[in-house]
């Protein structure tokens, strides 16, 4: 089954869901009406059956995070429930009740690099790179979880210090489970269907995740919204975009 949702493909083959990300002239950046269709998408497939979900972006990135096009248009209001809806999804993704899995590629940054953070398998492109600037305008966004993957001492170099990291770094520090060829990701996700998903019903996986993943997302979300709510907002995303162009 195949449906299309704006800004999203839906696909369904058995008991793994599909959502790739369809904004291909965007970089897929995450725009409100995107991030809605995901979340809307991850909660309906925790009872719908779906045994995998996998994240995938069309064209020459995964994503290029949180869509800022607009920012200046937009309230101080208005940017904050931009940004709580982005932690929703990551949220939905990281506790989902069934295997997930990011396949990435290109250029990743931001909330779009949070998304593959969330998922259990994050495979990535040999040519693949990651960048996570929020905390350049202040957000502490999917920060936990992040250090969560990489150790503390790590994920403070890299998000303090603002570092770009390449497939290779990030299957080093544990960022990435794997680094495979796009050419070959169709291979690999037939094999987890065949051999690994069927070792574990989906009771005991919801069971697994629950003793392996710590509950977190009030804290989470309560450190989103206290650094989103500072005052200033359009100053700093706006003093972040100009030293990134510099």
């Amino acid at each position: 089954m195949r449906d299309v949702v704006k800004e999203l493909r839906v696909e369904r083959s058995g008991a793994t869901l599909t959502l790739t990300l369809d904004r291909p002239d965007k970089r897929n950046a995450l725009s409100p009406t995107l991030v809605d269709a995901l979340l809307e998408a991850v909660q309906t497939a925790c009872t719908d059956g779906t045994r995998l979900l996998v994240l995938r972006g069309e064209g020459r990135n995964f994503c290029a995070g949180f869509d800022l096009s607009d920012y200046a248009d937009a309230s101080a209001g208005d940017l904050l429930l931009r940004f709580v809806r982005i932690e929703q999804l990551l949220q939905a993704v990281a506790h989902a009740p069934f295997e997930t899995v990011a396949l990435a590629h290109g250029r990743n940054f931001g909330a779009g690099v949070d998304l593959i953070c969330s998922c259990d398998r994050r495979i990535g492109a040999p040519e693949a790179s990651f960048m996570m600037p929020g905390l350049g305008f202040g957000l502490v966004l999917g920060t936990r979880r992040y250090a969560a993957r990489v150790g503390a001492v790590r994920a403070r170099r890299v998000l303090g210090d603002g570092l770009t990291f390449d497939a290779n770094t990030a299957l080093a520090d544990g960022f990435l489970t794997d680094i495979v060829a796009q050419h070959d990701w169709d291979t690999q996700l037939t094999q987890l269907q065949t051999a690994t998903l069927p070792r574990l019903t989906a009771d005991t996986w919801q069971r697994l995740d629950a003793a392996l993943l710590p509950d977190t997302r009030a804290a989470d979300m309560a450190a989103l919204v206290e650094s989103a709510a500072v005052p200033g907002i359009h100053d700093r995303i706006g003093r972040y975009r100009e030293g990134a162009k510099a």
